[in-house]
């Protein structure tokens, strides 16, 4: 089959497909739509006749060797309401002509890869299959509430303006996934809000220009470990798994619902895997719905971000993995995290913590306790650094006592009760008031006992007058001599009474000294 001279149509041709080859010359949209919802629904069960019919061939030929515009116009293809018979095999080939398809009906799966087009746009259509892996596009390439029965694959294609899969449902192919994008490329932004995926959605190294937004989409896969697979992902400002406003048509691209408007949350159903991704601006998971088994992951680690919004619904079961993650700013809710055995962050590092809603110091030590089912000192001393940073020092000095706590459980009976005993006295040195007010106590009540005692001198001719408080305060006092002990003799009991004062003086100094160390080096 090959055009004429003049661009007259080949022979044999049917009527649709004539009419189909003028619209293409005329550059105008050829409309075989019957005006009625239920015959024109392209996902239906009707059927559509041969007057609806054009064969995949003659598509290809009028994309890979059209003929010439008419005098005036540019030639495209823009087709609604057709039904599109065999296999259309673009592989490998140029297409110059913008390309246009709305509500249209394919029976046989659609074969792109390694073809090169200015802009395509496929809206509302019904596809089998779509294989387009190291597709080029100049412009976009647009798949709106288009039905894809056995998946799509656009691995290590490269779009080079926008991405849209907006309200579109995808089932799986044969090996589980329902979009595979690894090594994909966008220049700007990556919209698949609304989405259905029955199916793995694995975007592996993929680079998105601007912001990939996933609002209000639902992602299921019963059949393997994760339905979100992104490692190495790199998006140029935030990734979106927030709500999207249901109406006629759907909210989508960030438009605020008006009040009264009926919201629907991201919801995966199965791990999601976002590890050594890099993110511009935000990832944003506010309102997400995350159902997961307990074998499964909300997996960050090692990822980059300048804000982490972590307001989500908490996960009922599977674990949340932010293990090396950094974040500039941590946003989070307290009925966001899990609880213990359900939280991994060691070597996760934020700056800053912008908490929404009421979250209590009490809360975020629940929180660290939750990442840390064994003892590691490392997020109690990220806590209190970034607390005192911000200014709240009580509360920094409040988090390293806990930790000071938690490494209590890990020590054997002797190191278990000097803790005990630090903490009674002087809380590890992070409250320092207790030894002063232990330091007063002790000096008052022993002060009055010695009173009542009347000791010899050592040396008759060589000793200063008698005073139970200096002589008591000399005994708390380590290293310091008041002049005191070392010119009087006490007998008996009162000896046991000295060699226990001077023994709580020294536990008491040491126990000052430690706090006040660890204050200097601000640890």
């Amino acid at each position: 089959m090959s055009t004429e001279q003049g661009g007259e149509p080949p022979q044999g041709l049917t009527a649709a497909e004539y009419g189909m080859w003028q619209a293409f010359r005329n550059g105008s949209t050829y409309d075989l739509r019957a005006g009625e919802a239920a015959l024109d629904d392209p996902h239906g069960g009707l059927p559509w006749g041969e007057e609806r019919t054009v064969r995949a061939r003659v598509i290809s030929l009028l994309l890979l060797h059209g003929p010439d515009p008419l005098p005036g116009r540019v030639s495209s293809l823009k087709l609604a309401g057709v039904q599109i018979t065999d296999v259309l095999d673009l592989a490998g080939g140029t297409v110059e002509p913008y390309v246009e398809l709305i509500g249209c009906r394919f029976e046989k799966e659609v074969l792109l890869p390694e073809t090169r087009f200015t802009t395509l746009r496929m809206v509302d259509c019904s596809l089998p299959r779509l294989e387009a892996a190291r597709l080029h596009t100049e412009g976009d390439l647009h798949l709106p509430r288009c039905r894809v029965h056995r998946g799509v694959r656009l691995t290590d294609a490269q779009i080079g303006t926008d991405l849209l899969l907006n309200q579109a449902v995808v089932h799986r192919d044969r090996r589980g996934t329902s979009l595979l994008g690894d090594g994909l490329s966008v220049g700007q932004d990556f919209q698949a809000e609304m989405m259905e995926a029955h199916g793995e959605v694995s975007l592996r190294g993929a680079q998105i220009g601007v912001s990939l937004s996933l609002r209000g989409s639902r992602l299921s896969n019963p059949y393997g470990r994760r339905a979100l697979n992104a490692p190495q992902l790199t998006v140029g400002r935030t990734l979106y798994l927030t709500p999207a406003g249901v109406g006629n048509p759907a909210l989508t691209s960030g438009t605020t619902p008006a009040r009264g408007t009926r919201v629907q949350r991201f919801e995966c159903r199965g791990g999601v895997r976002l590890d050594d991704g890099r993110v511009g601006d935000a990832v944003d998971l506010d309102q997400a719905r995350f159902v997961m088994e307990e074998y499964q992951e909300l997996s960050m680690r090692r990822m980059q971000t300048p804000e982490l919004r972590f307001l989500c619904e908490r996960p009922a079961q599977g674990r949340v993995v932010l293990s090396g993650a950094r974040v500039g700013n941590l946003m989070d809710q307290t009925q966001s995290w899990p609880g213990l055995g359900g939280l991994a962050m060691g070597g996760f590092t934020y700056d800053n913590l912008v908490p929404r809603g009421r979250f209590t110091l009490a809360e975020r030590l629940t929180w660290v306790e939750a990442a840390t089912p064994e003892y590691n000192p490392e997020p109690y001393e990220l806590l209190a650094t970034v607390l005192r940073a911000g200014g709240e020092d009580a509360d920094a000095r409040e988090v390293l006592l806990a930790k000071q706590r938690r490494r209590r459980e890990t020590l054997g009976l002797t190191g278990t009760a000097w803790g005990y005993l630090q903490d009674w006295t002087v809380a590890y040195g992070y409250r320092p008031g207790r030894a002063a007010l232990w330091m007063a106590v002790l000096w008052a009540v022993s002060a009055l006992a010695f009173a009542q005692v009347d000791p010899a001198p050592i040396k008759d001719d060589e000793h200063p007058p008698w005073s139970a408080s200096l002589f008591t305060l000399d005994l708390l006092l380590p290293v310091i001599d008041l002049g005191q002990t070392g010119y009087w003799q006490l007998d008996g009991p009162w000896q046991w009474v000295t060699a226990l004062l001077i023994l709580l003086g020294w536990v008491l100094a040491t126990t000052v000294a430690a706090g006040a160390t660890r204050l200097l080096r601000r640890s």
